[in-house]
């Protein structure tokens, strides 16, 4: 059966630059794209997004100002199905470590403006989010009832 599964893009931003990573052994390999992954049952968004970015750049990375600020019906690699949400965060302090060499070659810091090729499907859509409605679109802690 298939399934529509939620994804988490940080685009984790230190000045002008966003720190990318080079995919591998799964959807996107060889593409650079954003610290994220899948939301977990019960976890809120910035539980999510804290969660992955220890796991996949390491708990030694300090951020801040965690924000929503898109959502995205991601298709490009059917079979799989995700609704990917955006966010974003200030770096604060720490150097990216390579925590899972099995789905990622490197992390690297790139101009906001001027970004790697060949791009995960999220990035381009990502970029432009942010840059039209700025960080502060949605606040994470917000309630919706």
């Amino acid at each position: 059966m298939d399934i529509t599964k939620v994804g988490i893009s940080v685009l984790l931003f230190r000045g002008d630059s966003v720190l990318l990573g080079k995919r591998k052994g799964s959807h996107g390999e060889g593409e650079w794209g954003t610290p994220g992954g899948k939301l977990e049952y019960m976890e809120s968004f910035a539980e999510g997004a804290t969660r992955e970015m220890a796991e996949e750049i390491g708990p030694q990375v300090k951020f801040s100002s965690l924000q929503v600020f898109s959502v995205i019906n991601l298709v490009e690699y059917a079979p799989k199905h995700y609704i990917d949400i955006g966010m974003s965060a200030e770096w604060e302090s720490g150097d990216a470590a390579l925590m899972e060499p099995d789905k990622c070659e490197e992390w690297r810091w790139w101009d906001m403006f001027n970004l790697p090729s060949p791009r995960f499907a999220t990035i381009d859509r990502l970029m432009d989010a942010y840059l039209l409605r700025g960080p502060s679109f949605v606040d994470v802690e917000e309630k919706i009832s």
